[in-house]
């Protein structure tokens, strides 16, 4: 009870990092597994109607460079933009003096007689803009060649990854928790790329060296909960003591501040190329970089805590073993909730103090009124309380000296009066029947003679 008094005060900061949260991760797989397919299926939607947006490097075209410390690429966009140039992008590469502003544009989609009109205007108005003559303008033609040598490497470097580590988490876990390794780095990949298909961004090598970088990453943070949730299936699942469910859940919310770690100290870096490389320094080579990085890390984290462990529970629930192990914990639940039911209420701190203080009050009130006094019977059998009084008439002698109770007549010295306890306190349950008071007639407490009526 002290112990759950201390955790209600925690704050959240403090149980997420004491892995004092209990989250139901697997519970709402169902809730997870529906976002995950929304955001996959829109970007499929988005793939087939829209398609990527390759880089010039993946599908060819035509490119300017000029080297330049004046020249910007704001200032070049803006010498350009009267010519229309289809999908152009301008990146500046390097710093300082050697800075160089590269003009990246499709011509493919205008007539041959018209392309070299257009190469050379493009020339010419970099020229000017970057006050240079037109022989310090570098002209190039891109074929779709070298993107296509880079997809089919990259491919054939994705299927060795997969195979890689499918043998790596089969040997040091089980083939269970490759499966579900696997299928959370499929949905990565899935989600990134329905991401760029969605917002139209430039896929450029760039961009799938960054998609190999972010695997990894979501492998690790995957890894990290499952050597979690083997420590707990070995200490607290095979001994019987929780559903395999429930191991998982108790191993997310303990890594759970360890992954958020991982993931915010991941992100800044990426967000700082983002804003301070991309959009205020102007290197759009990180930006394209960067942004893939920053979209696969994201959603690695997400995978690793909603996607890989509960696939993985959902695997492993099946098994016969388990099954077992969550009908005998269910089973011992449900005796434990009818005997909790069952239990009789316990009288409360109040009750108990309420029917002290009437005990107490009573006693006073016997002590200070003895005329009133009678003789109480109680019937331990029945457990009811009958008051008889006596035929004989009890006086009391107020001036009858301490030492001598003897009374006129034949007083009784001998007898003894009873003096029953509160019946409210009889009632109390759980609690043993009070026993009458016997006052001894030598007592300061009463002092009576018993005259018979003659």
């Amino acid at each position: 009870m002290e112990s759950q008094v201390v955790l209600e005060k925690e704050s959240l900061w403090s149980r997420l990092y004491y892995g004092h949260t209990n989250y139901s991760f697997v519970k709402n797989r169902r809730r997870w597994y529906t976002v995950s397919l929304i955001v996959i299926l829109i970007g499929i939607g988005a793939l087939f109607i829209r398609g990527l947006n390759f880089g010039i490097e993946f599908k060819g075209g035509t490119s300017w460079q000029v080297t330049n410390s004046s020249l910007t690429v704001s200032k070049a966009k803006t010498a350009i933009s009267p010519l229309g140039l289809h999908q152009a992008v301008i990146v500046s590469l390097g710093s300082g003096k050697n800075t160089t502003i590269e003009v990246q544009a499709d011509l493919s989609r205008y007539p041959v007689s018209q392309r070299a009109t257009i190469e050379n205007q493009v020339t010419a108005d970099l020229a000017k803009a970057a006050n240079v003559s037109q022989s310090k303008i570098s002209l190039n033609d891109v074929g779709p060649t070298w993107g296509g040598e880079i997809t089919s490497k990259a491919i054939r470097a994705l299927i060795g990854f997969f195979i890689a580590i499918s043998l790596y988490i089969a040997l040091r876990f089980e083939v269970k928790m490759a499966i579900a390794a696997l299928i959370a780095v499929v949905h990565d990949i899935l989600v990134t790329i329905g991401i760029y298909a969605i917002v139209g961004f430039d896929v450029t090598p760039a961009t799938v060296i960054a998609l190999l970088t972010i695997l990894g990453y979501s492998l690790y943070d995957t890894i990290v909960v499952f050597d979690r949730v083997k420590e707990n299936v070995k200490d607290l699942v095979d001994s019987g003591k929780m559903r395999y469910s429930d191991g998982v859940d108790r191993s997310m919310n303990q890594v759970l501040m360890r992954s958020m770690n991982t993931s915010i100290v991941a992100i800044i870096p990426i967000l700082s190329i983002l804003i301070i490389g991309a959009e205020i320094l102007g290197a759009t080579t990180l930006q394209q970089f960067g942004l893939a990085l920053f979209i696969g890390l994201t959603t690695g984290a997400y995978s690793s805590l909603f996607v890989a462990s509960p696939i993985l529970a959902s695997l492993k629930e099946r098994e016969a073993k388990y099954v077992q192990i969550a009908s005998r914990v269910a089973s011992r639940e449900a005796k434990a909730e009818k005997a909790a039911r069952s239990k009789p209420k316990s009288v409360n701190s109040e009750s108990n103090a309420r029917n002290q203080k009437k005990r107490s009050a009573k006693e006073s009130s016997l002590e200070t009124e003895p005329n009133q006094l009678g003789r109480v019977i109680v019937d331990r059998t029945s457990n009811v309380s009958s008051t008889v009084e006596d035929d004989s008439e009890i006086d009391f002698d107020d001036d009858i000296d301490d030492a001598n109770l003897g009374g006129d007549d034949g007083a009784d010295t001998n007898d003894a009066t009873v003096v029953s306890a509160d019946e409210d306190n009889e009632a109390t349950e759980g609690s043993d029947r009070v026993r009458p008071k016997l006052i001894e007639p030598g007592s300061r407490q009463l002092r009576s003679t018993s005259r018979r009526r003659r």
